[in-house]
């Protein structure tokens, strides 16, 4: 298990705000707006600051044509699915409940690198996604009558949470030799026009002026999770492990739930609290140094 650098950590942090914020944010949203339109305009809000960030860093524009096959594959995993399936869901469900769902991620990351890609996970590893899975059962507890009466909204973020998983593992393993400012900027763009005609297709006749709450969504998504946050989460994709960057991430739907408790009157029950401990430990299993990570670091 890797030991976390001073800048993956600060980043992880900031991170896993964002993230966990964005889900009462985004059910506020959606209750307000449109829900493809709403992550169609949060996306090109977004986008701009994506380039402006790599004219400043002089980051190349250009992606060979040989390799555009890897990022439309990487766009789909990572992007189109997750942000269209997920963003439909949301409606169906209470926010906090909707962050459990799309943070079973972790759990079918670790499970497709064991079967697809031959990835030998150790024994602390699968202790975190078993603690993970057992929170998600515990945090879903009081939706089941809820759940088996909106199934649709169930299915469609599991789907994009295993999607999301896929992707991750390909992040690693499909090498698109331009830097990560250059493919974050390409596949956001490309999940843009996605959403975009999707919207128009099935939205055009509810577009409407956002009011002040559909504004306030559509900016924390623009500026923060797509501006910030989702090229953070390819730094960390791309710097760590699949499992421990998938792990480590496992705070963000505790947030979810309380924020969405705090912000919205979700009720809470025992379940939430004593998911929270399973978290920490699904947490502590990625960010805990090994022995021997302790004792090469002492030797040096």
């Amino acid at each position: 298990m890797p030991v976390f650098s001073r800048r993956q950590l600060v980043v992880l942090v900031l991170l896993t705000l964002v993230w966990g914020f964005n889900w009462p944010v985004m059910k506020m949203g959606v209750s307000h707006f449109p829900p493809l339109t709403f992550r169609m305009s949060s996306l090109w809000m977004g986008l701009p600051i994506l380039a402006l960030v790599m004219w400043q860093q002089k980051a190349p524009f250009a992606i060979a044509r040989a390799h555009w096959g890897r990022v439309v594959l990487l766009t789909l995993t990572n992007m189109v699915l997750w942000h269209v399936l997920m963003i439909v869901a949301i409606p169906l469900l209470s926010s906090g409940r909707a962050a459990i769902l799309g943070y079973t991620m972790p759990i079918f990351s670790a499970v497709i690198g064991a079967l697809c890609f031959g990835d030998r996970l150790a024994g602390r590893a699968w202790g975190g996604v078993a603690a993970a899975a057992l929170g998600v059962v515990l945090l879903l507890w009081h939706e089941v009558g809820a759940l088996g009466s909106r199934p649709v909204g169930m299915v469609l973020i599991l789907v994009s949470a295993a999607s999301w998983a896929m992707g991750t593992q390909l992040m690693r393993r499909l090498h698109v030799p331009v830097p990560l400012l250059t493919l974050s900027f390409w596949m956001v763009a490309l999940t843009c026009a996605v959403l975009t005609v999707l919207a128009v297709t099935f939205e055009r006749s509810q577009w409407r002026a956002p009011d002040a709450q559909a504004w306030t969504a559509i900016l924390y998504n623009g500026l923060l999770v797509l501006g910030f946050a989702q090229t953070a989460w390819f730094f960390l994709v791309r710097t760590l492990p699949p499992v421990a960057s998938t792990l480590s991430v496992m705070m963000i739907p505790v947030i979810g739930v309380f924020s969405g408790a705090l912000w919205l009157g979700e009720v809470l029950h025992w379940q939430d609290w004593t998911a929270v401990g399973l978290m920490v430990v699904a947490i502590a299993s990625v960010l805990w140094p090994s022995r021997s990570s302790v004792k090469t670091a002492s030797g040096a």
